[in-house]
């Protein structure tokens, strides 16, 4: 057998063997054996450092795709919500962004997608763990319908602020766009189906007051959870967000939970009610 040399005598812990082979070879000529370590050399050295830069370079388009993308979905928020969907172009869009109009038709596709997109984040709430999903996670943890309700209202006043808009603008929209009627239907369809998901949880742990079902729990929440609401309340009465939201909470739980101490409630609306309407016993 041949006898080992120093187990990696160039430092980069690959290929240790074929080195000691090549490199205490006697019969070789000096000249070759050094030819043959120097190839090694060369080769691995020269081949490690593409793969990481491409690596690299993957990386890097990814984080400027995305900063591109956030880039023109704000500014595209900002000038339909300014100037209306039908005065607003991609052009403009591209120039405040700083990107071009290819840019902008290669990721969102035309100004229905772009829309679309704005809708989408808008409803996914201020988090980074969108707020449907919080929703379902605190619902299934928590068992106090009334601590439920009031989470829920809490969450809805959170997405509101940026998704309302957006949902007044397409309806305006949508009285000229097909594109644009097809989007309010999907949300529409969308927020019913959260509504009915949300009462089928109250009814099935028991929480609905007795003369309200499923079907009416549904109905009220989608009611109350109507961004039309928010417009009347917040954007033209000038509610504060915090009110909204304690507002939202107080009416649902009414119209939705029975009384959590009845004999209390009887005796804070009598206190509360004008005289004439007070009954005597």
């Amino acid at each position: 057998m041949l006898a080992r040399g120093p187990a990696d005598p160039f430092g980069d812990g690959h290929g240790a063997d074929l080195r000691a082979v090549a490199c205490h070879a006697a019969h070789l000529r000096p000249y070759l054996v050094t030819a043959i370590c120097n190839r090694y050399r060369s080769m691995y050295s020269n081949m490690t450092p593409v793969k990481a830069s491409r690596n690299y370079d993957s990386s890097r388009r990814r984080v400027q795709a995305q900063q591109n993308r956030d880039a023109i979905l704000e500014a595209a928020r900002g000038l339909f919500l300014a100037d209306g969907y039908a005065a607003t172009k991609i052009s403009t869009i591209a120039a405040q962004a700083g990107v071009s109009v290819e840019t902008v038709y290669k990721a969102f596709g035309n100004k229905p997608g772009l829309v679309q997109a704005i809708a989408d984040a808008a409803l996914a709430g201020p988090d980074l763990v969108p707020t449907v999903r919080r929703s379902d996670e605190m619902g299934a943890q928590e068992t106090d319908p009334y601590a439920i309700v009031r989470r829920w209202a809490k969450f809805a006043s959170e997405v509101f602020p940026r998704f309302a808009p957006v949902v007044l603008l397409i309806r305006a929209a949508a009285a000229s766009s097909p594109e644009m009627t097809a989007l309010l239907t999907r949300l529409d369809t969308e927020r019913r189906d959260r509504m009915d998901h949300q009462a089928r949880l109250l009814h099935d742990r028991g929480y609905l007051r007795p003369d309200v079902d499923v079907a009416q729990a549904g109905d009220v929440m989608w009611a109350y959870t109507d961004p039309a609401l928010y417009e009347l309340l917040v954007l033209r009465q000038t509610w504060p967000l915090e009110r909204f939201r304690d507002f939202l909470a107080t009416a649902l739980t009414a119209a939705l939970l029975p009384p959590a101490d009845p004999a209390q409630t009887e005796a804070g609306q009598r206190a509360h009610a004008p005289v004439g309407h007070l009954h005597k016993p």
